[in-house]
């Protein structure tokens, strides 16, 4: 049975420079071979042809990329793009949005497939959020406040928090989580991802010193305990 890989950036890629560039070439160091087939899927930021422009400029010459579009046209047949990737990358944006228009498409279905084949999921953001069963997300309304999400696809348990170096979302998610309107979960600052195998953290890397993942959870005293798990630094100079 092949393993099951989600990768989960806290809120950087090659849009973020050098060092955002070095956790996507983890991501590729993954699969074994010397351009790995990467399909970029761009729902949650309404399919932005900046971040399109920026895959195909900088992570392209770096694999075989593809995107599949949802909003914008041309469209192309979700499960037929799929179906030969070694990589699934899903940008940032809205996270309400992206799982309403992946699972009136079908995707949550066709993405455990993927996972179940030995696709490698990555993902920043909405892109990391969306793979846990709920998070942390700005998604709701139009004000910018930070709400509970309860309706991720659930491939990862418990919940996750992205952008985690920000004091703001620190306190926000631990206090979700005191009361009990979240569960438990992993929470990432940008430059750092985290790697599950099977469900399980793996490893915890970071391509800038500081930058780090943690492990939140409710203790038995009530009050919210952050751990931070043991980092590898990847530098690619």
């Amino acid at each position: 049975m092949a393993k099951q890989q989600i990768v989960v950036s806290g809120g950087a890629g090659y849009w973020r420079g050098d060092r955002g560039l070095d956790l996507d070439r983890y991501v590729l160091s993954l699969v074994g071979r010397r351009r790995p087939r990467v399909c970029a899927i761009p729902t949650a930021s309404g399919d932005s042809p900046e971040f399109l422009r920026g895959f195909y400029e900088i992570l392209g010459p770096l694999c075989e990329p593809s995107h599949l579009p949802l909003l914008l046209p041309p469209l192309t047949d979700p499960e037929m793009l799929l179906a030969n990737q070694d990589v699934i990358y899903v940008g940032g944006g809205n996270t309400a949005n992206l799982l309403a228009v992946w699972r009136v498409h079908g995707l949550d279905t066709l993405l455990r497939s993927a996972l179940d084949r030995g696709v490698i999921l990555y993902g920043s953001s909405a892109g990391g959020i969306c793979w846990f069963e709920a998070g942390v997300t700005d998604s709701f309304g139009f004000d910018g406040v930070l709400r509970p999400l309860r309706n991720g696809l659930g491939f990862l348990r418990g919940s996750h928090a992205p952008h985690y170096d920000d004091s703001g979302r620190q306190a926000t998610y631990e206090e979700l989580i005191k009361t009990g309107a979240l569960p438990a979960g992993i929470a990432v600052d940008d430059f750092a991802a985290v790697h599950f195998v099977d469900g399980d953290v793996y490893r915890s890397v970071s391509a800038l010193p500081g930058a780090a993942v943690y492990q939140v959870e409710l203790g038995a005293d009530g009050n919210v305990q952050k751990l931070r798990l043991p980092m590898s630094e990847i530098r690619s100079d």
